[in-house]
């Protein structure tokens, strides 16, 4: 249902301010609460990590779709798509 509010949310800023902004709020239309794996892209290597609650920098991690950076429903999909998991 969260994903339905953050659409609808989504739609009214887009049609406000334009198509432009349209990008930034794409990933959230597809988020809910049990996708809490963070998938980041390492900005040195480039090396596609994953972390999960409870591990070390899991807070500090944040996400921007723009360098490919995702949210993941379980590990098993987060592997699946060619992520590795944090070293802590």
């Amino acid at each position: 249902m969260e994903a339905f509010y953050l659409a609808v949310i989504a739609a009214g800023v887009v049609g406000y301010f334009g198509v432009e902004v349209a990008y930034i709020f794409a990933p959230l239309a597809n988020f809910s609460m049990a996708c809490n794996i963070k998938g980041n892209v390492s900005i040195g290597s480039r090396e596609r990590i994953y972390h999960h609650p409870g591990q070390e920098y899991y807070d500090e991690t944040r996400i921007s779709p723009q360098y490919g950076e995702r949210w993941f429903c379980s590990e098993a999909e987060a592997r699946a798509a060619g992520w590795r998991r944090a070293g802590r």
